[in-house]
């Protein structure tokens, strides 16, 4: 496995790919945002490590960039004043993120776990049609009435899938945390996201949806209007 590490603090760059080729990755290294769109050019990794901070093109624009053409699996390096771009990393559809300082052994948790999802196949091929809604999990599209509505996320998609093929079934909150993110990553507050995120995409008022239901204290539901 290839990655790419991308930092201006050259020292915690350094550090960040000692770790990970400690774990078996083949590392480059890029210290400003338009060099890693260079570099994940020329070399195809197959993930990407991600400061948000960063010279000549800011991490949040490299990620969006990366994302109109690729579904490399992107972790985001942040600090804890960061949360607006960690959020808007997330909604333009970076994978996963690590709040700086953290553990080598966090960071190669996360990165493995974001591979193996990248790797898991959708729980289907075919579209899956619930209501109105059409999803396409291979192609993170969902339409409605046979009009394209959104694009999705590959987190999105994943979500969408799982409560659109148990439809009118609760799913644990935990339940879902670990289908998208994997035991290692993910948090009710990352899920509670990206739930908003979908539901953007898919309902026509997000303050009374009617596709994905809230189940308190619990998890949620994907409600069929005939149930």
């Amino acid at each position: 496995m290839k990655a790419l590490v991308v930092d201006d603090d050259l020292d915690l760059a350094d550090v960040v790919s000692f770790t990970l080729r400690r774990a078996g990755f083949e590392t480059i290294l890029a210290y400003d945002g338009q060099a890693a769109l260079d570099r994940w050019q020329s070399e195809s990794p197959d993930l990407i490590i991600l400061d948000i901070n960063l010279p000549k093109l800011d991490g949040i624009k490299v990620c969006q960039r990366i994302r109109e053409q690729s579904d490399t699996p992107i972790i985001l390096l942040t600090v804890r004043t960061d949360e607006d771009d960690i959020v808007h990393g997330l909604e333009i559809g970076a994978d996963d993120y690590v709040v700086k300082p953290f553990s080598p052994r966090q960071l190669v948790a996360r990165a493995e776990a974001v591979l193996r999802r990248a790797g898991s196949p959708p729980l289907t091929s075919s579209p899956i049609t619930v209501n109105d809604l059409t999803l396409d999990p291979t192609r993170h599209e969902v339409r409605g009435s046979g009009d394209l509505l959104a694009h999705l996320t590959p987190l999105e998609s994943r979500l969408l899938e799982i409560l659109m093929i148990n439809h009118n079934q609760v799913l644990l909150t935990e339940t879902l945390i670990d289908h998208i993110w994997g035991p290692a990553g993910g948090d009710r507050s990352m899920l509670k996201q990206l739930i908003y995120r979908v539901r953007q995409k898919i309902e026509k008022d997000t303050s009374k949806p009617v596709h994905i239901q809230t189940v308190p204290g619990v998890g949620y539901t994907f409600i069929t209007r005939n149930a």
